[in-house]
Order: C-alpha cells, then sequence, then structure tokens
C-alpha cells in the first residue's frame, strides 16, 4: 500500500488464506451434532474465466487432477462452477479436492478470478438444505440456506451462524452473505 492509498484511507484487502477451507471437516461434525444437517459429498469453486492460453491451461491442470469426479457448468452472471463429487463421509477428501482447484488457479496467478468455494448439507427428514460458503477475497465464510421460490431459511443460517462461528472464520458483514442461487451441488 502507497501513501496516497493511506492518504485517500484505502486499504489493501486481507489475502485469502486457503488452508482454512481445512476447517470444514470439523466444522461439519459440529453442524450434523447441533442442526441434523449432514455432508452430501458436494462441493463446488465458483471463478471467473479469463482469457488467454495461460488461464486455459491452469483451468485443465485443475480440471486434470480430479479427472471424472469434477463437472463444469456456468450460471448466469458470468461464472464458471467446478463441481467435485465424492462419498458423503469423504468431507475432508472433499475439501482437499476443492482446496486443490483454488489452489491451482491460484498459483498460476489467477487468484483474484475466484469467487467462492461451497460444501453442501442436508437434511433429507425436513427437507432442508445449506452451504458452507467460502467467500476467496474475504477469507471468511458464511451459510446459505435455500428456500423454494428463491427464498432464504434466515432462521437456519443465523443457527448455523451461531454453531460455526468457534470452527471457522464467519464473515461478520450480513450484506456479504449473498446468495449463491443454483449452485452446483447446492
Amino acid at each position: 500500500m502507497g501513501w496516497l492509498d493511506a492518504i485517500l484511507g484505502r486499504s489493501k484487502p486481507a489475502p485469502p488464506d486457503l488452508d482454512a477451507l481445512f476447517a470444514l471437516p470439523s466444522a461439519a461434525v459440529t453442524l450434523r451434532a447441533a442442526t441434523g444437517l449432514e455432508p452430501t459429498g458436494l462441493g463446488s469453486v465458483a471463478y471467473r474465466e479469463a482469457e488467454g492460453v495461460a488461464f486455459a491451461a491452469a483451468e485443465r491442470d485443475a480440471k486434470a487432477l480430479l479427472g471424472d469426479r469434477v463437472e463444469e457448468s456456468a450460471d448466469d452472471y458470468g461464472y464458471t462452477w467446478l463441481l467435485v463429487r465424492r462419498p458423503p463421509d469423504a468431507t475432508a477428501d472433499l475439501v482437499t479436492e476443492l482446496h486443490a482447484i483454488n489452489s491451482t488457479l491460484e498459483g498460476a496467478g489467477f487468484g483474484p478470478s475466484l469467487l467462492c468455494s461451497l460444501v453442501s448439507f442436508a437434511d433429507p427428514a425436513e427437507g432442508r438444505r445449506l452451504a458452507v460458503v467460502y467467500l476467496y477475497k474475504r477469507g471468511t465464510f458464511y451459510p446459505f440456506a435455500p428456500l423454494p421460490d428463491r427464498r432464504r431459511d434466515n432462521a437456519l443460517e443465523l443457527q448455523a451462524r451461531g454453531v460455526l462461528e468457534g470452527e471457522l472464520r464467519i464473515e461478520p458483514d450480513l450484506g456479504r452473505w449473498f446468495p449463491v442461487w443454483g449452485a452446483p451441488g447446492l
């Protein structure tokens, strides 16, 4: 940060800590015990594609790491999603693979293209769904609980926040808990 940035009140955002993702498996145990939500074995990474051969090579490398366990899709906002499938009891493996995708893109210099990563949970008996979302640029997590008709289960999100606060660095600004409607795996 330069002196002009200091005078104008600009600050440099804290660098993301991709290793924070590794706290998710133990947080999943806590979440299950407190809410009954179980891991689905699905997780995804969202990023904005960049032009050029270097990005195409990094993206190809990230997909090659996972082989047939990864599916690619695009959303209405121009983000590409890579969905990873693992058995529901393999949350640690799922997180490791999401970390590998993020690290591959970041290592190739495309960290600013990363939007978020998420791991999905569900309670089939009650029909509830929840994603624990990691915001790459903020280095924080937040819960997202979609309901039909593009509504959110705010009570479940706040309950999950209370449960996860001791386990993960939760995003304090609720305005940054943006909905990820239609995210693969959710």
